[in-house]
């Protein structure tokens, strides 16, 4: 099935979309942050940008810093970043449902990728 692919905007910037919900995602996989990095083909820097600017943007830090131990530090999603990653996904169910007729419709105008 075509899924339309929502991103978020709050005035200019955007807020969420596709590529901070997978490193989001990765994060809560990984419980780090350049774990999720290496996993996404992306360098540290830029997904530690991502993520200051994700937790800028929220009323709250959607990951959190996780002390070190003996393995050293880490990371993982708060409650509220939990909470945000819950409600992109049913506003993305929700719109793949509402234009499923219309994407299945417009899917065979498009050229097979190569």
């Amino acid at each position: 099935m075509h899924r339309p692919r929502i991103r978020l905007l709050i005035g200019a910037a955007v807020a969420l979309g596709p590529g901070k919900v997978a490193l989001l995602e990765a994060i809560g996989q990984s419980g780090s942050i350049s774990a999720a990095a290496r996993e996404m083909g992306m360098s540290y820097r830029r997904a530690w940008s991502l993520v200051d600017r994700m937790n800028a943007d929220f009323t709250g830090p959607l990951v959190e810093k996780v002390a070190g131990g003996k393995g050293g530090g880490g990371a993982q999603l708060s409650a509220l970043g939990q909470d945000v990653l819950a409600r992109y996904h049913a506003i993305e169910d929700k719109a793949a449902e509402s234009v499923k007729a219309d994407m299945e419709a417009f899917a065979p105008l498009l050229k097979e990728p190569e």
